[in-house]
């Protein structure tokens, strides 16, 4: 009786014993297989792996005044698939020495407008806002060419240039094409002899006057006087500067074929 009894005890406890041992050993699986979990979510990003909303166009590092295009140096940290830090030594150039620099990445929207993201110098860069960060394919094109982005919709503004003149009615030059180099380079810019490198008229106050076409068809004229700020937002494709090549001719007249019209109309 004694011996049955030992024999059933012994029996009992080898089966609890690989019991617990197969508990054990699945519990290490699936500690392991959770600790993994977090880094690779993390490399995936919160949206799942490079499901950003916005395409990337081009980055660009410095100042205002002295920016690169750091667009391949951007691919190659994205291709990490982990945040950095903005500065020197991660963008591996200094265009602005002694300066506080921004890195600004342009991005295209879900609904097809152009988005400046800044991070200023010592900031961390997390690529997970972005459609394909991981992989690296974007940066193919299509930025608008301004440092302060593409403003008013990139580019969609109602007027077509035709022509831009600068000095007075008596002596004026054409500034269209220093126009589309100032207009590629920002969207705003303080407007005088040296933004256009001439002095058409010396001792006399200057003005800036850009033939458009609107919406309607119709010829008008804007006009800045020396010193103040032109902003391009309300004209189409300021930042590419594909206008005033001729396709669509200005009037050739100083006060613009409206007023003009309008002041024949009064007399």
């Amino acid at each position: 009786m004694k011996g049955g009894l030992s024999c059933v005890g012994s029996i009992d406890f080898t089966l609890i014993g690989e019991t617990l041992m197969f508990q054990i050993r699945f519990m290490m699986v699936l500690m392991l297989a959770l600790s993994c979990l977090p880094g690779k979510l993390a490399a995936q990003g919160p949206r799942g792996g490079d499901a950003g909303e916005y395409v990337i166009l081009n980055a660009q590092y410095g100042t205002e005044r002295s920016h690169v295009d750091v667009t391949n140096r951007l691919k190659e940290l994205a291709r990490r698939d982990r945040p950095f830090r903005v500065n020197n030594d991660s963008m591996t150039t200094d265009p602005a020495h002694g300066e506080a620099k921004v890195l600004r990445i342009y991005a295209r929207g879900p609904d097809g407008r152009e988005r400046m993201f800044e991070f200023r110098e010592g900031s961390v860069v997390d690529g997970a806002q972005f459609r394909g960060w991981g992989r690296s394919d974007w940066g193919a094109g299509g930025w608008s060419g301004n440092w302060n982005g593409g403003g008013n919709g990139g580019d969609a503004g109602l007027f077509v240039i035709l022509s831009a003149q600068y000095g007075t009615e008596r002596r004026h030059v054409d500034v269209t094409e220093r126009l589309k180099e100032l207009a590629r380079t920002d969207q705003q810019f303080r407007m005088g002899n040296r933004s256009f490198g001439v002095d058409p008229d010396p001792g006399v106050v200057k003005t800036l006057r850009i033939y458009a076409r609107g919406p309607n068809g119709r010829e008008r004229m804007f006009e800045y006087r020396e010193g103040s700020v032109v902003d391009g937002a309300q004209f189409r494709s300021w930042g590419r500067g594909d206008w005033g090549n001729g396709n669509d001719h200005w009037s050739g007249k100083w006060e613009g074929e409206e007023r003009q019209e309008r002041d024949e109309r009064q007399r």
